[in-house]
C-alpha cells in the first residue's frame, strides 16, 4: 500500500425508531453493545470505527455494527431512521440519555433539541502538526462541498424545512466565530481562552465544521476531524466522500505553496473565515445548486461545478494511488442529486415523508445486504 495513504476512521451517529416515529433507547444500546455510545438526546446513538488505511476494511467496520444493531432493533419492532434530523413529528422535549451527566444537562438547557441530529465525522490521521494545520485550513475552505455531497436532512418535525441540510442550519455551531489557525500554539491559546471565559465548557465543546483532534486535546493532536457531513446511508458513497477528502489532503501535501489557503488565497484569514461560513450556509440551503465563493480568487461558482473541477484536478493522483474507482459514487450524485435532492423531488411529487423514509429504510437494508454479498 502506498505510504502516502492516511489512516481513516469514522464516528457515525444514528437515529432509532419505527417507520413513523423516533424512539430513544441509546442508553439501552450502550449497555448491550460495547462499540456504541449514547448521545445526549436518547434518540441518538453513535459508533466509532477503528482507523485503517484500507477501504475494504473500513467498509466492514462501517457495516458490521449497523448489521448487529439493526438485528437487535428488529427484535424490538424498531429500525434505523436514515434522516439527519428528527424528520417525523416529535415531542419537543429533550430526551436525556443520562440524567447524571452534568455536561448533558448543560447541553439540554443551552440548546434543547437543536442538537438532536445525526451525522458522520470523518477522521484522517495526520501526526505532523505543520501538515495537520495546513490540512485544517484547506478542508475548512472546502467543507461545504462535502456537506453538499452528503446532505440528507430536508425534513423536520413532519414538514419540509426548505433546506437541503436542516441539520447544519439548526446545529448550534460553537464558538460562533472560529479563526484560521496558523499553528499549534495559536490553537492551544485560542482553546484555553474560550474555556476560561466560558464560551466553551470543555475541549469537546468545539462544534465547528472541522477541528483538530487527538488523544489529549488541544495539546496532543494526530488527526483532522471533518464534522460537517450529514449521515450518509450509502456506505459506498461515504467511502467515496472520504476518498475525495483523502486525495485532496495528499494533493495539498505535495503542492503546499499552491494549495494552502494561508499562502495561496487572495483573502486575509479573517475574510476567509466569513466566506467559508457563508458557503456552508448556502450549501445547507440548496446543496449542489448553491452559488459559492471560491476561496482562492473570490469568483462565484456553482457547488456541483466546483466538485467536478476538484475531481478533474485529483484524477491523476487518484489514478496513481489506485483510487479512481473509489470515487465513482460521487459521479452518480452529481448526475442524480444527493439524498436530500432525491427526497425533495419525491416530496414535491406527492409522496409523504413517511413514504419517503420507509422506502429509504428498505433501500439502506438492501445496500447493506449487497455489500455483504460482495
Amino acid at each position: 500500500m502506498d505510504k502516502r495513504k492516511l489512516l481513516k476512521g469514522f464516528e457515525v451517529e444514528l437515529f432509532t425508531g419505527t417507520n413513523h416515529t423516533h424512539i430513544g433507547i441509546s442508553h439501552e444500546i450502550e449497555q448491550v453493545f460495547s462499540d456504541f455510545v449514547k448521545e445526549p438526546d436518547n434518540r441518538n446513538v453513535e459508533y466509532i470505527t477503528k482507523p485503517s488505511k484500507d477501504y475494504e476494511i473500513l467498509s466492514k467496520s462501517l457495516l458490521n455494527p449497523r448489521i448487529r444493531l439493526r438485528k437487535w432493533l428488529k427484535e424490538r419492532g424498531l429500525t434505523i431512521i436514515p434522516s439527519s434530523t428528527l424528520c417525523f413529528e416529535y415531542d419537543n422535549n429533550f430526551q436525556r440519555s443520562d440524567l447524571e451527566n452534568s455536561y448533558h444537562e448543560f447541553i439540554e438547557e443551552s440548546y434543547g433539541t437543536s442538537i438532536a441530529t445525526s451525522s458522520v465525522h470523518i477522521n484522517l490521521g495526520i501526526d505532523n502538526l505543520e501538515r495537520l494545520f495546513a490540512a485544517i485550513r484547506l478542508v475548512r475552505c472546502e467543507a461545504s462541498l462535502y456537506l453538499a455531497l452528503s446532505a440528507s436532512s430536508p425534513f423536520i418535525n413532519g414538514k419540509f424545512s426548505g433546506n437541503h441540510s436542516q441539520r447544519w442550519v439548526q446545529f448550534p455551531k460553537t464558538p460562533l466565530s472560529v479563526p484560521f489557525f496558523e499553528n499549534h500554539t495559536e490553537y492551544i491559546d485560542w482553546i484555553e481562552d474560550k474555556i476560561n471565559i466560558g464560551i466553551m465548557q470543555n475541549v469537546r465543546h468545539f462544534w465547528s465544521s472541522i477541528r483538530p483532534n487527538g488523544p489529549q486535546r488541544p495539546y496532543k493532536l494526530d488527526r483532522l476531524e471533518l464534522r460537517i457531513c450529514d449521515f450518509v446511508p450509502d456506505i459506498k458513497l461515504l467511502l467515496a466522500i472520504t476518498a475525495l477528502l483523502e486525495l485532496r489532503v495528499i494533493f495539498l501535501f505535495e503542492n503546499i505553496l499552491e494549495t494552502d489557503p494561508m499562502i495561496s488565497s487572495k483573502f486575509k484569514m479573517n475574510e476567509l473565515s466569513e466566506i467559508c461560513d457563508l458557503n456552508e450556509m448556502k450549501v445547507a440551503k440548496s446543496s449542489l445548486n448553491a452559488e459559492l465563493i471560491d476561496w482562492k480568487n473570490g469568483k462565484k461558482i456553482i457547488c456541483a461545478d466546483w466538485i467536478k473541477n476538484m475531481l478533474n484536478q485529483l484524477s491523476p493522483l487518484a489514478e496513481e494511488l489506485g483510487m479512481k474507482d473509489q470515487l465513482q459514487p460521487i459521479q452518480k450524485v452529481l448526475i442524480e442529486g444527493n439524498q436530500s435532492m432525491q427526497w425533495i423531488k419525491k416530496y414535491n411529487g406527492g409522496d409523504t415523508i413517511e413514504e419517503i423514509m420507509n422506502e429509504q429504510i428498505n433501500n439502506m437494508q438492501k445496500i447493506e445486504q449487497d455489500i455483504l454479498k460482495g
